[in-house]
Parts: structure tokens; C-alpha cells; sequence
């Protein structure tokens, strides 16, 4: 029941449903509202000028709704990409600043910590960095590297007992998301919604909607039948930019009697390039209330990943991390 209720794994049922695009029923909007989360965006007006200023390049942007062939190829192409995009991470690292915070205008720090997080081959580990801006001891840092050493020996022990219930696992969670994903050509209608220049970047802006005739096979497919979504598509290369997912009804798990999220959440996520043609996580934020049995809860988290550096599989890790342990060297997530 905790891994049930835990913030990744609702959060994952939840965002994840914004990673695809693909047209069912498409529906075409000739025009784009600006919402909260358009802030870093710069908005173009299909059939229209700009909503502002912006380079020839920007400026000079499709300005017809694509067809609904277009939309199917984008959306295989970005399924595609995507998928690529989730089995590299496991041979990069990255800094992570987890927040979490109370709601409100003026919110207020609860908890402020700083992970390097790492490959072991069959998953990650997180390395704690820094706890409410505190250097964590360098003592307990080398053992957190021996650890890392330690994990990565197993993982190239294929036969160990140890090494295959890992694999096991996470080959479980891998098939889980891949299918989370792939499962969106089905639980959503899309509609074009115009197009954006994000971070300097142009994209397509694609809304995400219920579709009816989708019949879930899982409780997080489940979870898709309950939200919209929202995403930023990078023209370019097709690789998801950003994506949002909004709470529309209460989510039930047991039938309400395990507990509940309730409506009024959302949950974003936004990538970028870190490696030719290669899109990772950057943000993850989580503001969502709800019931586990008799006890209310609410989460607000957000979670900023940077310095991505490629490892390579357990092997080539494993002699990074050695090499680490015998110079001293402390990572202490500083630029």
C-alpha cells in the first residue's frame, strides 16, 4: 500500500499519460489560450501574427493545423523517440534538488535536499548531497560510493540470485511504463492546439482528452480515464518538451476504501537535449491532495535535474566510481 500511494508512482500514472500524441478522433482548435504554465512560452496564433515579438525563424512558423496523417506520423515518431529517451537514462547520472513544500502563494520549505543520482544497472541510486543546504559528511558521502561500487559488482553477476531479482524487478517497472505509454494511442483524443516557442525552441501544442471507448487493463491506465492532458512537442527532433496532466475527478483505488486522489491535482514535467538526440527529465512537479484509508494528505514537490553524464552500462560505471574512491573527490552538486 505505500508503494501504492508513493508520490513516483501516482505521479508516473499520471504524467506519463502526457507522453504520447496520436489522433483517434483528432479535433483542431484554431487558436491557443495562454495558461499559467505558458510563462517561459512565447505563443503563435495559428492563421495569425504572433502573440509577440520573435525571431524570422519563430515568425515564419506552419501556421495550418496539421492533418491527421501528420499527427499520426508525429505521434509514432515521438513514441518512438520516447522510448529511446527512457532506456538511456539508465546510463546517465544527474544532480537532483528535491522540494517539498506547503501550498499556498508564499509556500514554505519542509524539506530541501540535493542527490546525485547514479547508475547500477538494473535501476539507480541516489547519493546524498546535501540536506537543507548542508554538505553531507564526507565520511558517510565515501560510503554512499562504496555502496554505489558494491551494487554495480552485483549487477555484473548475472547469476546471482541478488542480480536476477533485481533485473527481474526492474525489467517489471521498464514494461510497465512502456506499455503506460504505448496505451495512450487508446485512452486519449487529441486536438492540435496551436504552436509555441519554448525555450527558444518551436513546438506543437497538442491537448489530451478522455477517450470514452478506451477500456483500461491496469489500475494506472485506469488513472488516464480521470485526467486531461497538455503537451509541448519540439518540432525539430519530435521529443516531448514539456507535459501536463490535471486531475479532472477523484481517483479511487479499492473502490475508496484503500483511498483516494482527489480532483484538483497536477502534475508536470518538462525535458531537454542533454546529448545529440537524446531528451531527459529536467523538472518534476507534484501538487496533488487526497485520502490513504481515514487520513487526508496533500504533496507539494518539485524536483530539478541537471549535469546529466553519460556512465555507460555497469562496467564502464564501475570504474568511474573506483577511480572516484581513490582520488577522494567529493561531488557536492555545485555547477
Amino acid at each position: 500500500m505505500s508503494r501504492l500511494f508513493s508520490i513516483p508512482n501516482i505521479a508516473a500514472s499520471l504524467v506519463l499519460a502526457g507522453l504520447t500524441i496520436w489522433p483517434g478522433p483528432v479535433q483542431f482548435k484554431s487558436y491557443f489560450a495562454l495558461g499559467p504554465a505558458a510563462k517561459t512560452s512565447e505563443l503563435v496564433v495559428p492563421n495569425g501574427a504572433p502573440a509577440s515579438s520573435g525571431s524570422p525563424r519563430q515568425n515564419s512558423l506552419q501556421s495550418q493545423a496539421p492533418s491527421d496523417a501528420e499527427i499520426r506520423e508525429r505521434g509514432q515518431k515521438l513514441v518512438e523517440n520516447q522510448h529511446r529517451d527512457d532506456a538511456a537514462i539508465d546510463e546517465y547520472e544527474r544532480i537532483e534538488h528535491h522540494v517539498d513544500r506547503t501550498a499556498g502563494t508564499n509556500p514554505r520549505v519542509l524539506e530541501d535536499k540535493l542527490y546525485r543520482v547514479v547508475p547500477t544497472g538494473p535501476g539507480s541510486l541516489k547519493i546524498l548531497l546535501k540536506e537543507d543546504n548542508k554538505l553531507t559528511d564526507p565520511v558517510l558521502y565515501r560510503q554512499q560510493l562504496q555502496t554505489w561500487k558494491e551494487l554495480l559488482e552485483l549487477a555484473l553477476k548475472p547469476d546471482d540470485p541478488r542480480a536476477k531479482l533485481a533485473y527481474s524487478k526492474w525489467q517489471k517497472k521498464k514494461t510497465d511504463r512502456a506499455d503506460l505509454v504505448d496505451a495512450t494511442r487508446e485512452a486519449f483524443l487529441t486536438k492540435w492546439m496551436g504552436q509555441e516557442t519554448l525555450n527558444g525552441r518551436p513546438c506543437d501544442v497538442f491537448g489530451l482528452d478522455p477517450n470514452p471507448s478506451f477500456h483500461p487493463r491496469s489500475i494506472f491506465q485506469d488513472a488516464m480515464t480521470h485526467i486531461t492532458a497538455k503537451l509541448w512537442v519540439d518540432r525539430e527532433q519530435i521529443q516531448l518538451a514539456r507535459a501536463e496532466a490535471h486531475v479532472m475527478r477523484d481517483i479511487s483505488f479499492g473502490g475508496g476504501i484503500l483511498g483516494k486522489l482527489y480532483r484538483g491535482g497536477v502534475f508536470s514535467f518538462q525535458q531537454a537535449e542533454v546529448s545529440p538526440g537524446v531528451w531527459l527529465p529536467t523538472r518534476y512537479q507534484y501538487d496533488f491532495m487526497g485520502r490513504k484509508f481515514l487520513f487526508t494528505f496533500e504533496e507539494h514537490q518539485y524536483i530539478e535535474a541537471s549535469q546529466y553524464r553519460h556512465d555507460g552500462l555497469p562496467k564502464q560505471a564501475l570504474a568511474l566510481v573506483e577511480s572516484e574512491i581513490v582520488s577522494g573527490k567529493v561531488v557536492n552538486g555545485d555547477p
